[in-house]
């Protein structure tokens, strides 16, 4: 019986997938749920498996292939069942006695050694004697690094034996080369065919899925939105002394560590009901207000930047949040973050200080009007209370879309954010 395998459904704001490599041939055989594909959509990588335990008959998607939901990619042989046991005996039967005959062969080689040595006289006559090849290791050395052949030189040595100063005066009876034969030799040497090959290539490569739709939202958002970066900065010294305190503990009761994200994202929870217009997104001529906060947390992968959402984290605790960003980086690394996770989003918020970023302006993540940027936090001399401190602190970046969000809303929504970082007991008291 033949079975189709075909690609699962998709999302529906996903239209195409890409077919990765296959891992297996046809004519191959597989085993039920044994993976034979990666499709990669614009957003995650789906594993597609063998639906039945057959042979792979044929495959009619190859590798960058475009596909769609439902699509087939290949066809399963069911009749076609696994090599049997006795095949593999016989083969194994065959390898025994290939081994024995040659074991046997190398017996009789072992018997008789002076078959070898006969034969290896034959060629030699009375008229052509074999050469004098008597000489130490370093003798030859000397010999091989000045091109000369110890077999040509006359051994004054017991037995014909070659000596070191019979080399040396084989070398010092060697002519000089003149110079015109310099010449010739460099000429040669500098011919094309001997020159080094040019190590200067140009490689092309088909962009991801991931990267070509990376691509189109970042020109997409340049290009439909009017976007603006407003900056502050925020001291992080109670965030900081805050979590050395608690850190072990939090680790112990949570079992997750206690990062910086879970303090931003609770932070902008709160900034976000204060400034709801923040947290809305634009349809055509309408804004969309959003009565609830799902934050995406931009996360780095070997395949591209992608953004998992933490849904509901107004209604999540510090340590809900830790273990929800800790489990979206962990699988999004392994590409086990499903399309359903990645879907929505009413705010983002970026880390670039991880890679070192003092300070950037991040793109906002359409269809969502603003992005908050993080950075990384660097010691530097500030006035506080009259006086210059050294203080651990971080520049902070909040694109939003001008269209509906005001520069005044922007500025005070990032003071907002500020505030709460630099007194987190403000997250405690929700004032």
């Amino acid at each position: 019986m033949k079975v189709d395998v075909i690609v699962p459904e998709l999302a529906e704001s996903v239209s195409e997938a890409i077919i990765g490599d296959w891992l297996k041939k046809p004519g191959e055989f597989v085993e039920e749920g044994e993976q034979l594909v990666d499709v990669e959509t614009d957003k995650v990588v789906l594993e597609i498996t063998a639906p039945e335990t057959g042979e792979l008959a044929s495959i009619s998607k190859h590798k960058n292939d475009l596909v769609e939901s439902n699509e087939i990619i290949a066809v399963i042989n069911t009749n076609k069942k696994a090599p049997k046991q006795q095949d593999k005996e016989e083969k194994n039967s065959s390898v025994a006695e290939y081994v024995t005959a040659v074991a046997s062969a190398n017996n009789v080689a072992q018997i008789n050694p002076q078959a070898d040595s006969t034969s290896s006289n034959v060629s030699h006559t009375d008229d052509d004697p074999p050469k004098n090849t008597k000489s130490s290791p370093a003798v030859r050395k000397l010999a091989a690094e000045n091109n000369i052949d110890v077999s040509d030189v006359e051994g004054t040595g017991k037995d014909g034996r070659v000596t070191k100063k019979d080399i040396e005066a084989a070398i010092n009876s060697m002519e000089p080369a003149t110079a015109s034969e310099l010449d010739s030799a460099t000429e040669i040497m500098l011919a094309p065919q001997f020159l080094p090959a040019s190590t200067r290539e140009d490689k092309r490569v088909p962009m991801t899925s991931l990267r070509r739709s990376i691509s189109k939202r970042l020109v997409q958002s340049q290009h439909e939105t009017a976007m603006l970066t407003t900056f502050n900065e925020v001291n992080m010294q109670s965030i900081l002394d805050l979590r050395k305190r608690y850190k072990d503990g939090f680790e112990e009761s949570h079992g997750v560590k206690l990062g910086f994200m879970s303090f931003f994202v609770k932070a902008a929870v709160e900034a976000l009901k204060e400034f709801p217009i923040i947290n809305a997104s634009v349809e055509g001529t309408d804004i969309i207000y959003h009565d609830y906060f799902d934050i995406g947390v931009a996360v780095s992968t070997q395949r591209g930047l992608i953004v998992p959402i933490v849904r509901d984290a107004d209604s999540l605790s510090f340590a809900g949040v830790e273990k929800k960003i800790s489990d979206l980086a962990i699988r999004a690394q392994e590409n086990k973050v499903t399309i359903e996770e990645l879907m929505g989003g009413t705010f983002t918020i970026s880390n670039g200080g991880v890679f070192g970023s003092m300070m950037s302006t991040p793109i906002i993540n359409p269809p969502q009007s603003a992005i908050l940027g993080m950075h990384s936090i660097q010691a530097r001399p500030i006035a506080q209370n009259g006086e210059v401190i050294i203080a651990p602190m971080m520049y902070l970046a909040l694109s939003y879309d001008h269209r509906i969000i005001d520069g005044k809303e922007a500025v005070q929504f990032l003071s907002l954010i500020k505030n709460i970082i630099e007194d987190p007991n403000r997250l405690l008291l929700q004032v």
